[in-house]
């Protein structure tokens, strides 16, 4: 939420680092503190690759030793050098196929060697900086590409857990699968049974106890387990054996054919790449629900994770390692445990350094039965029900499918070359595929375009408008999000022969109901919340120019009651405002000297003054001057609303007729179809959940601050409190206001939001009325309420504080001095409430000045050192940019 967002790239080296807020400065920085949460979350995450490791490298066919040995350099090197400081990396499941493909062909050294040159390789594509180029291949292609590989591994490790030994491919596991069956080897097999049942039962422990014991991981519990009942059981069957280092094998020239080599080293690099900025980005999704995360941790930089997985992979593949990649399961874990920065990461790598050289006895009592069965499991977790789903509601099942296929049966990057062939071909064909049907009804002919309207449709189109009688009234519905030139051109040529001999031509959107009445307000089902077959609900500009053509004539063209046009004031019905008196018109002109004076008329009435505001709102909704929209006039005898439903207005439950019922039932409808059934699901949710909302926001009651659109925000994230001048009454104040102070106890106490911010706004009605408000008078409510205010105009005429201003200016005016001096002030009534202080105290709190200048549609942040209460302290309000989104 931009509210939150700092204003600085926390890892910029010209950004002065500031402390937090409501805190003491930090001490100067030691450079090998390691905070006890990584601690915790280092053991916690080592238990997990302790085993991962080597039930990977026995899956592979490389040396077991291999495999503690990636997990240590992918902590240390990946860890330290790399984008994302919560990201684990070391063996990868994802790997398992391509990494035993080429000890079969071309032997370990070699396979050492192929990933020493995939790491080389990633560091030249780091530097060139195409890391999120990555992030462009189809998450079904990615899905597939990890089932298939989910698939392969099980297949394979089943054949161990059964007491035999794997085979080279898929077909050939499955073909010696029944003789396997037939051959149990009953240890094994019950070793491997013991593991998969204390992985599935043991995060399923009821109770308190329970709680307790599941912060063991599962796989740790289910080797060492299973290792314990095979020793006390006297079981004999073939176990781990980790030969001496002396004797470890490194890297070695490659031997092989040259154009094999090089394909080698391409699927380890896309393999290793792909799945490590994919774990970068869930990672960042990951630490964005613990607010308890430092600002210092950041977003993951790609490029710089690039750069530390191809170090990681030089060094690994050097030392006699597995390939190394970012691994889901690890940096999952890292997360939970309370990690909060790289340290995590290269404290387990330091774990697995100490493991492999002085728990080597007892690494080798564990049973190969149980390292398969745990592979196994990992295997078939990959894939994933809840990305075939995902899959089968975007319809790329057939890309899923024929690149798990292709996987399984043919090779990983043969698998990926058929999934990119298949989704090019899917969206060549949902580009293509046009339907254009026209009908007539009640003398209104029809041509209805689904699908998008490229030149490939051109000819079917000219077909169907050729049909059109000349003369008659015709109704163009395009539901689709694209339109080319060659479309675009063909119907606007159309369009004008067919007006030019006494037609009619209307350009419009998908409906729901398509009866004489084509009145397109926010009811048109073309905005973001509508579905063409086959093409998902996309925003596009040539809809825009397209619902324009030709119709500059309409009464109603200016105006924009589309969804998906760029926003404008949305009366446009009604008459046109009473002009003000011309001596108050010019008095509120030269209050406001900053804001456009281009704007529509009736957008400034949120900022007059209490009377002017009373009648400019009397004479009705304002007429929208923008150019623009597909509406035919409203003076038809045509008494229904724009839905084309033939109920009177009144039977949806408006209390009046006019043209504010109208507007209302309109813009109910709009959301009943378009927006609510792309919410539905969220709503129920929190219908179910309650809300949980992490930042009370107080703002201003002017309604041209939309909150949700200025911070980018939905249902459930925001709890807003709306008054007239964004005031927090003093707690304790005689006849003060308990609606205020009610909002914040209950926001703080029994919300438990995270911050609270105060935002103010140019051009404020509030700030002028308490800015012009004479003493003594007729105490109205209005200034009743504005005299909490009062402590604002005091801050602001004092001149030993600092003066409030936003970066690199000062305040316009007086009024823009008030506005911003007023949200220091309010942030600093809110301190003295009990609720607030009390967070404040903990930590659990933290307090955000805000204020939106309308007329530039730009937000300022009051930075961190302006919301300290000593008075030697600068009151700034920071620009936040496009830039400080990536924050």
């Amino acid at each position: 939420m931009s509210a939150c967002v700092p204003t600085r790239t926390p890892d910029s080296p010209h950004t002065k680092r500031v402390h937090p807020p409501h805190s003491p400065p930090r001490a100067p920085h030691r450079r090998f503190r390691v905070a006890g949460a990584d601690v915790s979350a280092s053991i916690a995450v080592f238990l997990i690759a302790l085993p991962l490791s080597l039930g990977i490298a026995l899956a592979t066919g490389a040396p077991l030793q291999a495999g503690l040995v990636a997990a240590a350099v992918g902590g240390l090197v990946a860890g330290r050098l790399g984008g994302s400081p919560l990201q684990v990396s070391g063996p990868a499941a994802g790997l398992t196929v391509v990494t035993a493909d080429l000890i079969q062909r071309y032997g370990w050294r070699t396979t050492c060697a192929i990933t020493v040159l995939a790491g080389l390789v990633q560091l030249g594509l780091g530097c060139l900086r195409v890391a999120r180029s990555a992030l462009a291949v189809s998450p079904a292609i990615v899905h597939g590409m990890l089932a298939g590989i989910g698939v392969t591994i099980a297949v394979a490790q089943m054949h161990i857990v059964l007491g035999g030994s794997p085979q080279s491919s898929v077909p050939d596991n499955l073909r010696s699968l029944p003789a396997q069956l037939a051959d149990l080897h009953p240890a094994a097999v019950a070793v491997s049974a013991l593991t998969l049942a204390l992985l599935l039962l043991w995060p399923r422990l009821p109770g308190r106890m329970g709680r307790l014991l599941r912060k063991v991981p599962a796989a740790l519990v289910a080797v060492t387990g299973a290792t314990a009942t095979a020793v006390f059981a006297g079981l004999t069957q073939p176990r781990v054996e980790l030969p001496s280092w002396s004797s470890h094998a490194l890297a070695g020239l490659p031997e092989g054919p040259v154009l094999g080599l090089v394909a080698a080293v391409l699927t380890t690099t896309l393999v290793c790449s792909v799945q490590s900025l994919l774990g970068a980005v869930a990672v960042d999704k990951l630490i964005a629900t613990r607010p308890s995360v430092p600002a210092q941790v950041g977003r993951s930089d790609l490029d710089r994770e690039l750069l530390g997985q191809g170090a990681a992979n030089m060094v690994s593949g050097a030392l006699g390692g597995l390939p190394v990649a970012g691994v889901a399961v690890r940096s999952a874990a890292n997360v939970q445990a309370g990690a909060v920065s790289r340290n995590s990461t290269m404290l387990h790598g330091v774990l697995v350094v100490v493991a492999a050289l002085l728990m080597v006895p007892a690494l080798e009592l564990i049973p190969l039965a149980s390292l398969a069965a745990l592979v196994m499991a990992v295997g078939i977790q990959m894939v994933s029900l809840h990305h075939i789903r995902t899959v089968t509601r975007h319809r790329e099942v057939p890309v899923y499918a024929i690149t798990t296929l292709g996987v399984v049966f043919l090779g990983v990057l043969e698998g990926v070359a058929l999934g990119i062939a298949v989704a090019v071909a899917v969206s060549m064909r949902r580009l293509a595929r046009t339907r254009i049907t026209h009908d007539e009804k009640e003398g209104v002919h029809h041509v209805h375009v689904r699908g998008q309207l490229t030149f490939l449709a051109v000819p079917r189109l000219s077909r169907a408008l050729h049909h059109v009688p000349q003369g008659s009234s015709v109704l163009v519905e395009l539901d689709g999000s694209f339109m080319d030139h060659a479309a675009y051109e063909t119907l606007q040529d159309w369009q004008r022969t067919h007006t030019a001999r006494g037609g009619s031509v209307e350009l419009t959107g998908r409906r729901s109901g398509a009866g004489t009445d084509t009145n397109t307000g926010p009811d048109t089902d073309t905005g973001p919340g509508s579905h063409s077959e086959g093409v998902e609900p996309v925003t596009s500009p040539v809809q825009a120019v397209v619902s324009v053509v030709g119709m500059a004539d309409s009464p109603l063209a200016g105006c924009r009651c589309r969804p998906w046009t760029p926003w404008r004031n949305h009366q446009c019905d009604g008459p046109p405002p009473t002009p003000l008196p011309d001596g108050r018109a010019a008095e509120y002109q030269e209050r406001l000297p900053d804001e456009p004076s281009g704007g529509e008329p009736g957008e400034r009435t949120g900022d007059l003054p209490a009377e002017t505001a009373e009648s400019a709102a009397a004479s009705g909704p304002a007429r929208s001057a923008a150019p623009a929209a597909l509406t035919e006039s409203t003076e038809q005898t045509d008494p229904t609303d724009s839905t084309g439903s033939d109920e009177p207005i009144e039977s949806v439950g408006a209390t009046g007729s006019g043209p504010s019922a109208r507007q209302l039932v309109r813009g109910i409808s709009a959301f009943q179809r378009n927006t609510a059934p792309l919410v539905r699901g969220e709503l129920a949710r929190l219908a179910r959940e309650g809300q949980q909302p992490s930042q009370l926001f107080l703002t201003c009651a002017d309604s041209r601050l939309v909150t949700s659109m200025i911070t980018s925000s939905g249902p459930g994230d925001l709890f807003v409190v709306r008054n007239v001048g964004n005031l927090v009454p003093p707690p304790g104040e005689e006849s003060g206001d308990d609606s205020v102070a009610a909002a914040i106890e209950y926001g703080v106490d029994v919300l438990k939001v995270r911050s609270i911010t105060v935002c103010g706004h140019s051009g404020c009605g509030a700030m002028q009325a308490l800015f012009d408000a004479a003493p003594g008078g007729v105490q109205t409510p209005l200034k009743r309420w504005l005299r909490h205010g009062r402590p604002s105009l005091e801050r602001m005429a004092d001149t030993g504080r600092p003066r409030a201003r936003l970066a690199g200016r000062a305040a316009a005016d007086p009024v823009e001095q008030l506005c911003l001096t007023n949200v220091v002030e309010q942030l600093d009534h809110l301190r003295a409430y009990d609720s607030v202080a009390r967070a404040l105290r903990a930590g659990e709190l933290e307090l955000h000045g805000m204020y939106f200048h309308v007329g530039e549609a730009q937000a300022y942040l009051l930075s961190e050192a302006g919301q300290g209460e000593s008075e030697g302290e600068s009151e700034v309000f920071d620009h936040v940019g496009v830039a400080d989104l990536s924050v």
